[in-house]
């Protein structure tokens, strides 16, 4: 099978979980046997085209226009996004399917279906109206309806959780068996060989601070500020312990401010970004990672958390509610609640028993249910659903066709007949 990825974002250019996803599905995809082609932004000095270990990656760039805001900035990346396209199409031949993931490519991928007749299956990874709790302004209201027409003009659509298809059968009125879905997966190698580096470990904290660790964008859904205020009922009850929050984002100096204004400035530790070889080691370095959203469709970093065999403590909010039984394979709080983000965090300072056998069963969990050859799987049967359903309302459209032209035939077959009846009608009177 022929598949075309469309995606803002490919690693090494990571802005959220959307490049992981398509760069680990799309090896797998790879190693099943099918074609996989990704088309995607070029950020800086990367390759205009690289084959990534058998994933023929295409990145364009927006020139040098520069856009009056981030909507027209998306519109000129589609505008390449369907011209680089169009130009692999015309060398290579067509694509059996379209792949888009989120509004970001969601008029390219409409674009490319309409002119080559490409069936979409779409990814809605997260909705604008999850992230805001609603829709509150223009722009918000443009993604929203640039979301509906994706989901509108796709075959089939792909989320990574129930909550996720409640949320959006709701949202855009889609039918329900339209929707399926598929979590998203961790790769299995990513701790392999990585051990806890004391060396690397004292950069953040010393050797008798337990580390809390949140991985992950400083933006307010992903509750980091809950997590400070956390802190200091945390630390009352395990003075002991250190927050290291690893990762950048919009609500960064926020975060400092809150957490100095809170004297807890020697006990909050700010990373920034973490290089990929960083990030596995810093799991490793850690004693509790905490993930505390407000908002999450799914959460892969709660699945790094439990792979990396570090006890893992998530909100009850949409897509982590469904990854962590509570107290089995990990702790949940109730979302927006420092108190209880603070009690589940104790309990495992607390007890060494709970976490040993916490991380045993998570780990377990990971590679059994988020393993990505049972995902791409999954994921090639929806293509071939898209796929089939394509070609049946082909050949329903050409029946239709092939009616009309019957009918419209025997039309014109009637209308000669009584042309000649009335030419023979009038000659036999006369």
């Amino acid at each position: 099978m022929k598949i075309l990825m469309l995606t803002w974002e490919y690693p090494p250019r990571i802005v959220g979980g959307i490049a992981r996803v398509v760069h680990d599905l799309s090896k797998r995809l790879i190693k099943d046997g099918h074609e996989v082609t990704v088309v995607t932004y070029k950020e800086g000095d990367l390759p205009d085209y690289e084959n990534d270990k058998g994933v023929k990656v295409y990145r364009v760039n927006n020139y040098m226009i520069n856009p009056n805001n981030f909507i027209d900035w998306i519109m000129q990346l589609n505008f390449n996004l369907v011209a680089k396209a169009t130009e692999i199409i015309q060398k290579e031949g067509p694509f059996d399917v379209i792949h888009a993931h989120d509004w970001l490519v969601a008029y390219a991928a409409k674009t490319l279906k309409n002119a080559f007749d490409i069936p979409i299956v779409a990814t809605i990874h997260a909705t604008e109206a999850g992230r805001n709790s609603g829709i509150h302004d223009e722009t918000q209201r443009y993604i929203n309806d640039t979301e509906w027409m994706l989901t509108y003009e796709a075959t089939e659509v792909i989320v990574n959780s129930n909550f996720m298809k409640g949320h959006i059968q709701g949202l855009f009125g889609l039918p329900f068996e339209k929707i399926s879905v598929v979590p998203n997966g961790v790769n299995l190698t990513l701790f392999n060989g990585v051990e806890r580096d004391y060396d690397f470990r004292r950069q953040y904290a010393m050797d008798n601070e337990k580390i809390i660790l949140f991985m992950g964008r400083l933006v307010y859904e992903k509750g980091v500020q809950h997590l400070i205020s956390a802190m200091p009922k945390i630390l009352n009850g395990y003075h002991d312990a250190k927050l290291v929050i690893a990762g950048k984002g919009g609500m960064l100096e926020e975060l400092k401010s809150q957490a100095n204004a809170m004297g807890l400035g020697n006990k909050v530790y700010f990373t920034g970004y973490l290089n990929a070889k960083q990030v596995p080691k810093m799991y490793k370095a850690s004693d509790v990672a905490v993930f505390p959203s407000t908002y999450e469709p799914f959460g892969i970093v709660a699945l790094e958390g439990m792979l990396s065999g570090t006890p893992t403590v998530v909100s009850d909010a949409g897509g982590l509610n469904e990854i962590i039984t509570h107290g089995v394979d990990g702790m949940k709080s109730y979302a927006g609640n420092p108190n209880s983000i603070a009690d589940s965090i104790l309990a495992l300072l607390y007890d060494q028993k709970l976490c040993d056998n916490i991380s045993k069963k998570a780990k377990a969990k990971v590679r059994e249910e988020y393993n990505w050859n049972k995902i791409a799987q999954d994921t090639h049967f929806i293509y071939q659903k898209a796929i089939c359903q394509t070609m049946a309302e082909r050949q329903a459209k050409q029946i239709e066709q092939e009616k009309a032209k019957k009918t419209k035939e025997a039309k014109n077959n009637e209308n000669e007949i009584t042309k000649l009846l009335s030419f023979k009608k009038r000659h036999a009177y006369a």
